[in-house]
């Protein structure tokens, strides 16, 4: 009963079958985790969830940031980018459901030793606090606040965590860290504009999982979120973001012995992430 986790799917049907089909994945016996932007600027994100719901128990994943656009272009918030390409979901007679589906998926899940996120954590919550916080999140999105909390989530402010912070600005910066962060400082201020690998960092941060002292490395994370950090298989962290929209990879990890498997992708987008 093999698990497996694969990388961002964006809306990228085609080859996650492919993948699957290499590694004999069978929903009667084996798990797929899904590392979250299982929707958005690929051409199939409707054929990618209703495969995802229709796996049953067999399939699981985490929210990434388009995740959570395309939740809020649903709920009519947020703005609209040219380079979506969600709206078959929106206007499927089934994505109501589908939607439910998607907000009901975790921020977080923690599996054995391995900590599934999209995008990272920041280097002072422990594996602990970061599923408590990520609990606070998801009671947001599935209750009733719902459609208040969309209206507040997104935003760069405030740029670190305290332990203090109250309301939509403690929500905000959980979000932020879990889906949208690639870099921070050794005190976790996030910078949410630069892109690039983790080798050019701004000045003064880091990639989020090159901090040494960080709180959560007594577990191994698996995120996505970066494609041009790559493949990446490092102490306490294994990064599967192979940029299969951008005509790279689509990458899977074996949980139980680490192994990686790989499906060729052709280039569905152009442009900036």
């Amino acid at each position: 009963m093999p698990d497996y986790a694969v990388g961002d799917l964006q809306g990228c049907f085609d080859p996650l079958r492919r993948l699957l089909d290499r590694v004999a994945f069978d929903p009667t016996k084996d798990r797929l985790y899904c590392v979250g932007d299982l929707v958005n600027r690929g051409p199939q994100s409707l054929e990618v969830l209703r495969f995802l719901r229709g796996l049953g128990d067999a399939a699981h994943g985490v929210l990434g940031n388009h995740d959570l656009t395309l939740i809020m272009a649903h709920y009519g918030h947020g703005k609209r980018s040219k380079s979506d390409t969600f709206h078959h979901v929106l206007d499927a007679p089934d994505g109501g459901e589908l939607i439910d589906w998607l907000r009901g998926l975790p921020m977080l899940i923690v599996h054995g030793r391995h900590v599934i996120v999209h995008a990272g954590l920041l280097p002072q919550w422990s594996v602990a606090q970061a599923r408590e916080l990520a609990g606070e999140v998801e009671c947001a999105l599935q209750g009733p606040q719902c459609e208040q909390f969309l209206r507040h989530m997104w935003g760069g402010t405030p740029t670190a965590w305290q332990d203090d912070l109250s309301g939509w600005d403690r929500l905000r910066v959980i979000v932020n860290a879990m889906t949208r962060m690639r870099f921070c400082t050794p005190e976790g201020h996030m910078e949410f504009h630069a892109k690039g690998p983790p080798e050019r960092a701004p000045a003064g941060h880091a990639a989020w999982f090159d901090l040494p002292h960080a709180a959560w490395r007594t577990h191994t994370v698996v995120c996505g979120h970066w494609s041009a950090a790559g493949l990446r298989v490092a102490p306490q962290l294994i990064a599967l973001d192979t940029g299969c929209l951008w005509g790279g990879c689509l990458s899977a990890l074996r949980l139980g012995d680490g192994a990686i498997f790989q499906q060729q992708c052709r280039k569905f987008a152009t442009g900036a992430e």
